[in-house]
């Protein structure tokens, strides 16, 4: 039943049946959803309506009470505050059992979401069956070993971006995720809204999209515009969830406002939308673009870390360090021994002592045969350590060799 009520009478519980004001009017992903609780509450009253619909057969009556309700408890400080690291939900496996597997993921992953782009070009609806079933192959690879998929994420092709950028996202906010320990049905949807988190620029004209240069302001405007149109594409399908949503509606907020295209303050951006926004920022900033070119890892988490408070969620910045590594998996470091190695597995305690495979000699300027050198763990006598990132183009090392 659809019954109107006042702002006043709305608590946890209750499903919206409609806000009656566009979304750009409001801090939620949808304009129907359930509230959830009294942040929930707190920004329904701030919205300028005077009443509301909600459908009693979807939640709570304005009649129901719960006592566990009935108080206005105080906000936790943070969402991640009270965060463990789950234990592996199956039994981790090495990163070599696993990169097979994961490079067929990787490659299913690519086709389905060139497929589902392509169809909107065409002006066709998403395809929300063929989404989930790759999702869910890309969280059993993860969960069996998330390095073997994130290695394979950073091998890139310029010409491809906005496909490979969509399912990098997808994957590093599943690891990112299963890090936080969040529930799997949740991990799943976030992997979801990555997967489609770009979809909107299939609408943005080609030649803007594609421009080889930095774009004008009108030119930026109209880039600007993806995040609504790919609300519009994504909003009309059932089967995507809230939390999906939310990543392809808030991944370009900003906790200070400066974000697009509400400028949302603080928590009006959602958990989800702002753990989409640190790895969105991420991915981007670290990869081949037509009009420039990726930074190392280690310089980029640098400066989200100076952009915390500001742009981004501190806490979820250090949990998602925590995620990647301060030396990700596919990054070329040079050794105190003077060599090169390649970042196989990232190091189960710590951050500092991956394991490697070493495969340049930086004295005699020549590449030596692979050797794998756990530096958590070296052999008797043997006490080497990383001392920077390095260029793989700079010594014309292909990482993705050395992966196999």
């Amino acid at each position: 039943m659809i019954k109107q009520i006042t702002t006043q009478q709305i608590r946890p519980g209750m499903y919206v049946h409609k806000l009656d004001c566009s979304w750009l009017d409001h801090p939620f992903a949808r304009n129907s959803f359930l509230i959830k609780d009294m942040d929930d509450v707190r920004k329904l009253r701030g919205v300028k309506l005077s009443q509301i619909l909600i459908d009693t057969e979807k939640g709570l009556d304005v009649d129901v009470r719960i006592a566990t309700q009935a108080s206005d408890p105080q906000p936790e400080e943070t969402v991640v505050k009270e965060v463990k690291c789950p234990k592996d939900r199956q039994k981790r496996i090495t990163v070599a059992e696993e990169r097979q597997r994961a490079g067929a993921v990787k490659q299913e992953a690519e086709r389905v979401i060139t497929g589902i782009m392509a169809d909107i070009k065409l002006g066709k609806r998403i395809d929300a069956e063929r989404v989930s079933p790759v999702v869910e192959h890309m969280m059993g690879s993860v969960f069996r070993n998330e390095d073997a998929l994130l290695g394979l994420t950073r091998i890139r092709q310029m010409d491809k971006y906005t496909f490979e950028h969509s399912v990098s996202v997808s994957v590093l906010l599943i690891a990112f995720a299963k890090q936080l320990g969040l529930e799997e049905s949740t991990i799943r949807d976030l992997g979801i809204g990555g997967l489609l988190h770009d979809i909107g620029k299939m609408r943005v004209p080609d030649k803007i999209l594609n421009k080889p240069g930095r774009l004008n302001d009108e030119e930026f405007a109209v880039i600007r515009e993806h995040v609504n149109l790919g609300h519009g594409l994504v909003d009309g399908v059932e089967t995507i969830s809230a939390t999906a949503l939310e990543v392809v509606t808030q991944h370009h907020e900003r906790i200070d406002g400066s974000g697009y295209p509400c400028k949302l303050h603080g928590d009006e951006t959602g958990l989800y939308g702002k753990m989409a926004a640190v790895v969105d920022v991420y991915d981007a900033i670290t990869s081949d673009r037509v009009y420039h070119k990726g930074q190392l890892p280690s310089v980029v988490l640098k400066r989200m870390m100076e952009w915390s408070g500001s742009h981004f969620d501190p806490k979820l910045v250090q949990h998602f360090i925590q995620c990647v590594g301060i030396y990700p998996v596919g990054s070329v470091v040079a050794l105190e021994s003077e060599r090169l190695a390649i970042v196989i597995q990232s190091p189960e305690e710590g951050l500092l002592e991956p394991l490697v495979n070493i495969v340049y000699d930086l004295r005699k300027r020549r590449f030596i045969t692979p050797r794998l050198l756990d530096l958590a763990n070296q052999p008797e006598g043997e006490k080497d350590r990383i001392l920077r990132l390095e260029s793989a183009e700079s010594y014309g090392i292909r990482p993705e060799v050395f992966m196999q």
